[in-house]
């Protein structure tokens, strides 16, 4: 217990603090904790009048700081009591996602009261005038493009969860933003913790004036790691000290090695179809059996992460199937009595499409899954039991690591690889702090456990070193959009949105990082000069010889080329000259054997792909690349003029005729004749290369090798100098090339003005902006009904999760009409930007105009989920309502926009009017 004296000093310090920064004082009376010192640092920097930039783990509490910013703008301007008048400045407090504006607007609301506090995102606009709003980032963009009167009394913006700006495709918004807002506003940037904090702040304070940096590595509740191996649970170290230095528990290591150890022997093995190979194969626990664990030894609320939507629900089944059950027959009707009040806007015909009944079971025995591919509705239903700790495990994607606050007790881990949309990537160590992150609730839990599930693949060494690792860099995605262009010239101009966009962090972490390249230049100078002088010959121009001799190489490589380069075109044109029902071999690799062609799909832009049917019933789209030499007709059947290669039975009648053809399946011809005749030039080059003095030189061959050290520096040396060329004002030359692109369209004057196409333009937010223009400017989508409106306009929005080899049908008339249009225009503005050297904009996806077509039109929504073209059984209800929504955000703003005509935003309004129905017309009450 202290002394007296001790108290008396910290009453001292407590009213000297409360006399120096009375708005804290007053904010945390209200709290009921006591702040944390990184809280309190950040917080007296606000009312000092400085910007922040807070970097705490996740669950550390950085949120205070930006309530803090909300209540320094109701009370009044630092240091002075909230004005006679009445008139309040504002706080607009930014997330990146709906779901986390929804919950911290409730949050605000349950503090300062329904009248204090708005909240504006894309699907809910309530009371945006009010002294503080919350926001998506993307919203208050707009309004700074847009110069909204909302701005004005701006004081704080809260910009949670400002790491985003490093996301590939939404990223830049935040940059934006803390580029264009007033130098009057002050900035509180929250994020988590990243490695370069300080070169951030760097930047903040280069655009945004004084910026205090507070970071912070402390976790409120501390994190224990573990791995699960078999049955065993092992502690990843041994205590504190050995996580500083990456030590592993030698036991966990020692067993683990002991295990493969086995495996390789074989142990266990048994006779029968896996024999022979390298061991058993190893099972890991089953996820019941984890559950089960966890549950036991009180680790329950858990998230189990794992990176596939069809093994979160398969995880779901699979713990029913075993009979778990976590929850009590009064948390059971407390569960249904929240699921029947939040669903009464779906209607019932919709619920057994949707799963709803083995959902509800799956709930009230506490087990959910949460991935994008479910239902927003039941997405937010398992967000808000969890919280409650009526659901007990949950099944999540990674996504869920970047949502809304939904801590636990415990995450588990089930591999350390997912898939990132183009392969198989291991988890850098911010996603795995991230997602461990998510263990241990401030105030509820004295600790949080993360636990790995170990399998042969898994070293514990590496498990250690991501755990270990707390910091990731950020690392700006930050790049000028056709909209942003036009936006910035024609809010400040040419010339200075030229200068804007050099100031953007992206510009600011190229030009850093110049520094560091040039001084490589530099190094790498030196060091060719030394490997110049060791490859000099007494004997003559060592140079000389050594260009010869490259000479050489390289002609030997081009003949090489140029023969495969043949072979290439050869192949592609015995592709474009078959026919349907010419029966061909394929040489090699997994399709390898008699095919017969169903569709040449020959001519087109691209290199003919025709569909075929192999004599082992795959049907599929052959290329080029898969032969070797060219195709060669080798008998023709007859297929049936409706044939559907989709049906298993007509696959295999057709498959039979293939092989009753009596045709090897393997060509019997050797390899390939090698080219006849001597290239001239080349024996040219090696007759001077023989008479030259430096080849009669004994160290020939030493020289030769420092000679080869030089040349690849060179070219690495000279790679460099091109880098540092293009990252110096690079943002500002693809500003210049977008501007003459968008002046030779029309969008700009040649003086630099926007015209009226370009003001259109700059009111159009979505990935495609020019494309979109481009069809409204031609009236590609005048004419059309409501669904097919709907349907036409969804193939500039739709991304495919996966590449599909065929394409996607599209209903007949205006639909088919328009899109080949809208193709057709995507192609010439294609050709634009590659000729100009811009990142050409991603082609139009037809993936989504059967489902939305029909759901516009009024149809049952099973019949819409089966229409999915990418799918091979349904469309999944959330991936439906997710890309529908945004099909009705363009509606919307086709509703809206100056540049099309008045039938076409009439039929935009009834078109968004038939989407928004049944499950697209549930919203969670803000």
């Amino acid at each position: 217990m202290s002394s007296p004296a001790e108290r008396y000093a910290a009453a001292r310090r407590r009213a000297a603090q409360a006399s120096q920064f009375p708005a804290l004082e007053e904010f945390t009376a209200d709290l009921g904790f006591d702040l944390d010192d990184f809280q309190r640092e950040s917080c007296q920097a606000l009312e000092r009048g400085s910007g922040v930039l807070v970097c705490a783990p996740t669950g550390a509490g950085k949120t205070v700081v930006g309530e803090f910013a909300v209540h320094l703008a109701l009370r009044g301007a630092p240091g002075q009591p909230a004005p006679a008048d009445g008139a309040r400045r504002k706080c607009f407090y930014t997330t990146p996602i709906k779901a986390l504006s929804n919950q911290k607007y409730h949050d605000l609301v349950d503090r300062y009261g329904a009248e204090q506090v708005g909240l504006l995102t894309g699907d809910n606009a309530i009371n945006g005038d009010a002294p503080v709003v919350v926001m998506t980032t993307e919203v208050l963009r707009n309004m700074l493009y847009a110069g909204s009167s909302t701005l004005q009394g701006l004081a704080y913006v809260v910009m949670d969860e400002v790491h985003y700006l490093a996301d590939r495709f939404r990223g830049g918004v935040w940059e934006e933003v803390i580029i264009h807002l007033p130098a009057s506003v002050t900035l509180v940037s929250l994020s988590a913790t990243v490695s370069n904090a300080e070169e951030f702040a760097d930047w903040l304070i280069t655009v945004r004036g004084e910026t205090t940096v507070v970071v912070s590595e402390h976790r409120p509740v501390p994190l224990w790691q573990h791995m699960l191996v078999g049955k065993r649970m092992f502690d990843l170290f041994h205590d504190a000290d050995a996580a500083r230095k990456h030590d592993v528990h030698p036991e966990l290591l020692r067993y683990t090695r002991d295990t493969v150890r086995r495996l390789d022997l074989g142990e266990g093995r048994s006779a029968g179809p896996g024999a022979g190979r390298r061991g058993p194969r190893w099972r890991g626990p089953l996820r019941p059996d984890i559950v089960d664990r966890l549950d036991r030894e009180g680790l329950l609320p858990a998230i189990l992460f794992i990176f596939s939507r069809a093994g979160c629900d398969a995880a779901v089944q699979q713990c029913l199937a075993a009979g778990l059950r976590l929850t009590s027959p009064e948390e059971r009707s407390e569960i249904r009595r929240v699921v029947e009040s939040r669903i009464t806007a779906i209607p019932g015909e919709d619920l057994s499409v949707l799963g709803y009944w083995e959902w509800l079971d799956g709930l009230e025995r506490g087990l959910a899954a949460h991935h994008a591919g479910m239902l927003p509705a039941f997405k937010e239903v398992v967000e808000e039991l969890f919280v409650r700790g009526l659901v007990k495990a949950v099944f999540a994607t990674e996504t869920l690591a970047l949502g809304i606050n939904m801590p636990a007790r415990c995450v588990v881990l089930e591999r350390l690889v997912k898939y990132n949309g183009e392969a198989h990537v291991d988890l850098t160590p911010g996603e795995y702090t991230q997602l461990t992150g998510r263990a241990g609730r401030r105030g509820i839990d004295v600790e949080g456990h993360a636990v790995v599930v170990w399998s042969p693949e898994t070293d514990p060494r590496h498990v250690a070193g991501l755990a270990s690792t707390r910091t990731y860099p950020l690392r700006s995605s930050f790049r000028p959009s056709y909209n942003m262009s036009v936006n910035l010239v024609g809010t400040v101009g040419a010339a200075p949105a030229r200068e804007l966009l050099e100031s953007s962090f992206a510009q600011f972490q190229a030009d850093r990082s110049v520094v560091g390249l040039a001084r490589q230049v530099q190094r790498n100078t030196e060091t060719i000069e030394a490997y110049g002088a060791e490859a000099a010959c007494h004997h003559g121009d060592f140079d000389e010889y050594f260009a010869l001799r490259v000479a050489i190489a390289d002609r030997e490589r081009a003949i090489a080329r140029q023969g495969q380069s043949q072979r290439r075109a050869a192949a592609v044109a015995a592709l474009e000259r078959l026919r349907v029902g010419d029966v061909i071999r394929v040489p090699s690799g997994r399709r390898a054997g008699l095919a017969v062609v169903l569709d040449p799909a020959a001519g087109g832009f691209s290199e003919p792909r025709p569909l075929v049917l192999t004599q082992d019933r795959w049907a599929g789209r052959i290329s080029p690349g898969d032969f070797t030499t060219p195709a060669e007709v080798l008998a023709r059947i007859r297929v049936p003029k409706h044939f559907n290669h989709r049906n298993p039975a007509a696959r295999r009648d057709l498959a039979a005729q293939v092989s009753g053809t009596g045709l090897d399946r393997h060509s019997r011809r050797g390899a390939r004749g090698r080219q006849s005749g001597e290239d001239h030039r080349l024996t040219q080059l090696r007759t001077e290369m023989r008479r030259h003095p430096c080849h009669a030189c004994p160290e020939r061959e030493e020289h030769a090798r420092w000679a080869e050290r030089r040349r690849r520096l060179e070219r690495d040396t000279e790679e460099l100098r091109q880098r540092v060329s293009g990252r110096t004002g690079s943002l500002a030359r693809t500003f210049d090339r977008i501007v003459a692109l968008l002046t030779a369209r029309g969008y700009l004057t040649a003086e630099g003005a926007v015209t009226d196409a370009g003001r259109m333009l700059g009111r159009i937010w979505t990935e495609a902006d020019l494309l979109v223009a481009e069809c409204l400017r031609r009236g590609v989508w005048d004419g059309l009904s409501p669904a097919e409106l709907a349907a036409a306009v969804s193939v500039v929005v739709f991304e495919a999760r996966r590449d599909v080899d065929e394409r996607a049908s599209l209903p007949r008339g205006g639909v088919a009409e328009s899109v080949d249009a809208t193709l057709k225009l995507w192609s010439e503005i294609e050709a634009d930007e590659a000729a100009r050297g811009l990142t050409v904009t991603r082609e139009p996806d037809l993936g989504f105009a059967w489902p939305v077509y029909r759901w516009a039109r009024g149809e049952a929504l099973a019949k819409v989920l089966a229409s999915g073209h990418e799918f091979d059984g349904e469309m999944p209800a959330g991936d439906f309502v997710r890309w529908a929504r945004q099909v009705v955000d363009l509606l919307g703003q086709l509703a809206d926009s100056g540049g099309a005509s008045t039938e076409l935003r009439a039929t935009a309004r009834q078109a968004i009017a038939a989407v928004n129905r049944g499950v697209l017309s549930y919203h969670s009450p803000a």
